[in-house]
C-alpha cells in the first residue's frame, strides 16, 4: 500500500474535479483523496486526514493537507471511512468506495467553525464495541509502521453535572491483540511483550477532565499495563451526540490519541534487539475512535 501526499498547482478559478491526477498506482490499487477548503472558501493546509477501512477499522492511510488543501492516497479496493479535522473546526467524515486501477477526482470538503455541541447528558454511557476501535501505530526497527488493534474491550464514561467531574474506565483483553500477522500477534503476546498469562488486562481509569476550547479536551489519567501503572494524557477531540444506528439509540462520540513510551511498562525493547528479536520501536502511538450508548443512572456502571 502506497501512500502519495501530492502537492499540485492550479490555474485560477479551475475546480478540484478539473485538475488533471497523474500519480502512479500500484498493481490493484485505486486512488482517492480530497480537497479540504477553509470556512471562507481558500484552499486549508496542514488539515489532518485519517482514512480507516469500514470493514477492520485498521487506519489505512493518514498524513495532512498539502499548501494547496489537498491530500491524496492510494489504496486496496474496499469501502473506508475520511476523516479530516482542523483546530477549532468542525470535524468531516466521508464514506469512499475504492475502486482497482481508478482515481477518483478529490472530493471537495468546507470545514465549517466548530459549534457549542451539546455534551452528554449525565448518566452512564457504555461504549458500542461495533462502533468503537482501539489501535496503535508503531515502529517496527528498521522497517515500516506496524498497525494493530485490540479486538475486546469493555468500559464507559460515566458523565456528571460538571463535565470535569466526569470518570471515563476502560479494560481491555490484552491477548485480543491483533496486527494481521500470526507470528508477531503470538510473539506479542507472549513475555517479550505483553506477558498475556501473567498481565490478561490492560486498564486505563481517568482522573481528570480538562476543557481546551472548541470541541477539544485533555483526558488524564492512568494506564496500567505489564503490571505498571502510569499517568497518560489523551489529547481527545469530543463530536457529538445523535440518536443513530439501526436501534436509534442515543450514542455520543470522541476521538483520543496518547503516546506511549514501552520502557515506561518495562518492555524493553532494546534488551531484545541485542539479543537478535525484530521488534518494534520504543514509541507507540495509541488511538481511540469512541461511541457510546446512554444507560441512564440505572444502568451498572463501567469497570473499574
Amino acid at each position: 500500500m502506497a501512500l502519495a501526499l501530492l502537492r499540485r498547482r492550479r490555474s485560477k478559478g479551475a475546480s478540484a474535479a478539473a485538475v488533471g491526477l497523474a500519480f502512479p498506482l500500484p498493481p490493484g490499487a485505486g486512488g482517492v483523496g480530497c480537497e479540504v477548503m477553509d470556512p471562507m472558501g481558500q484552499p486549508m493546509g496542514g488539515a489532518d486526514v485519517t482514512v480507516t477501512a469500514v470493514d477492520s477499522h485498521r487506519v489505512a492511510a493518514r498524513g495532512t493537507t498539502d499548501p494547496y488543501g489537498f491530500f491524496m492516497a492510494a489504496l486496496p479496493p474496499g469501502t473506508y471511512s475520511m476523516m479530516v479535522m482542523a483546530e477549532g473546526l468542525s470535524p468531516n467524515r466521508e464514506t469512499i468506495d475504492v475502486v482497482a486501477g481508478v482515481i477518483h477526482p478529490p472530493q471537495r470538503i468546507r470545514l465549517e467553525p466548530a459549534r457549542q455541541l451539546d455534551l452528554p447528558a449525565p448518566g452512564t454511557w457504555l461504549f458500542d464495541p461495533p462502533h468503537t476501535a482501539i489501535r496503535f501505530i508503531a515502529k517496527h526497527v528498521g522497517m515500516a509502521n506496524v498497525h494493530g488493534r485490540f479486538e475486546r474491550f469493555q468500559g464507559g464514561i460515566r458523565v456528571a453535572q460538571d463535565m470535569a467531574d466526569s470518570h471515563v474506565s476502560v479494560r481491555i483483553d490484552a491477548s485480543s491483540i491483533t496486527t494481521g500477522n500470526t507470528t508477531r500477534d503470538n510473539h506479542l503476546r507472549s513475555a517479550d511483550f505483553l506477558d498475556v498469562e501473567r498481565y490478561p488486562h490492560i486498564d486505563f481509569t481517568s482522573t481528570r477532565f480538562a476543557y481546551r476550547g472548541g470541541t477539544k479536551w485533555i483526558l488524564q489519567g492512568s494506564l496500567t499495563m505489564h503490571g505498571i501503572s502510569r499517568s497518560v494524557a489523551l489529547d481527545t477531540t469530543y463530536l457529538g451526540t445523535v440518536n443513530g444506528g439501526y436501534d436509534q439509540e442515543l450514542r455520543c462520540a470522541a476521538l483520543a490519541k496518547a503516546e506511549l513510551h514501552r520502557e515506561d511498562y518495562t518492555l524493553n525493547w532494546r534488551s531484545m534487539l541485542a539479543r537478535g528479536i525484530a521488534v518494534v520501536g520504543p514509541t507507540v502511538q495509541l488511538e481511540l475512535d469512541i461511541q457510546a450508548m446512554y444507560r441512564t443512572h440505572d444502568t451498572p456502571t463501567p469497570p473499574e
